[in-house]
């Protein structure tokens, strides 16, 4: 099973990724960071994408709770962890892949990739980013 620097070494493979990190979204702080980052801030590129996962999550309108009172809870359905799976920002350079990673404490990580719009392949990085949040290892 990989750990953060593995992962995010696999996260630069992805054709037109220009810089990854591993993020934990309560504090805004990167666990870990490889390439670019927009701005060339690891720590403020963190702290904001941070507030956006936390929006994501957290907010009802993003993350509708979809139980009926009078069926079966989430947990019943076989459904777990967060309601979000990953956040997709276009602008005019580039792609930001947002991934939530479940893990067995309290979920509060995520995995950012950040694409060339021009070599970078959008469905190709989600799965990919996918991938790798469900094997990455925290210890």
């Amino acid at each position: 099973m990989p750990g953060i620097d593995e992962c995010l070494l696999q996260a630069m493979v992805v054709p037109g990724a220009r810089g990854a990190a591993i993020v934990d979204w309560t504090s805004g702080l990167a666990l870990g960071a490889i390439g670019e980052t927009p701005g060339g801030d690891v720590e403020a590129t963190a702290a904001e994408t941070a507030e956006l996962a936390r929006m994501a999550a957290e907010y009802p309108s993003f993350a509708p709770d979809d139980t009926d009172p009078a069926g079966p809870s989430a947990e019943e359905r076989g459904i777990k962890g967060l309601p979000v799976e990953d956040l997709i920002v276009t602008t005019r350079n580039g792609y930001h892949v947002i991934r939530f990673v479940e893990t067995t404490f309290d979920s509060s990580v995520f995995l950012h990739l950040w694409l060339d719009r021009d070599t970078g392949n959008l469905a190709l990085a989600r799965l990919r980013m996918a991938d790798i949040a469900e094997r990455l290892v925290l210890g």
